[in-house]
């Protein structure tokens, strides 16, 4: 299957961060449904305030992707950070937050129920 980037549907449009998600991409055996996701985070976005709430206030929704440009620094539940910049396939496990060090663009491929329970919660920090 293969999906031009403006087509995939856009869940979050915010000042300095674009989320886009599309829903049944596949099956991530033991997670069920998963979604292929583009991602567009503008330079110093930090989710972390946005990821209060929810469980150990972090993103508890493993995450496999490639940064297509850009710099970010991923902190884990342990207080561990990763930095991944352009051309970097990555996973992310349960337990993490996100902060652009640079304007970054990303693929994420993200089991649904899980990501989607994520982004519905940040939609509503940001409408508040």
């Amino acid at each position: 299957m293969r999906i031009a980037k403006e087509d995939v549907p856009v869940r979050i449009d915010v000042p300095g961060a674009t989320a886009r998600q599309l829903k049944n991409f596949g099956d991530a055996t033991g997670y069920g449904k998963i979604s292929g996701e583009y991602f567009s985070l503008g330079e110093g976005t930090d989710l972390t305030d946005l990821l209060k709430g929810l469980e150990g206030d972090l993103c508890q929704c493993p995450h496999w992707g490639y940064i297509l440009e850009g710099k970010l620094t991923v902190t884990f539940a342990d207080g561990s950070e990763e930095t991944a910049g352009s051309n970097d396939l990555f996973y992310w496990p349960p337990g993490h937050t996100v902060k652009a060090d640079l304007n970054t663009e990303m693929i994420l491929f993200s089991p649904q129920h899980e990501h989607s329970q994520v982004i519905d919660h940040i939609l509503k920090k940001v409408q508040v």
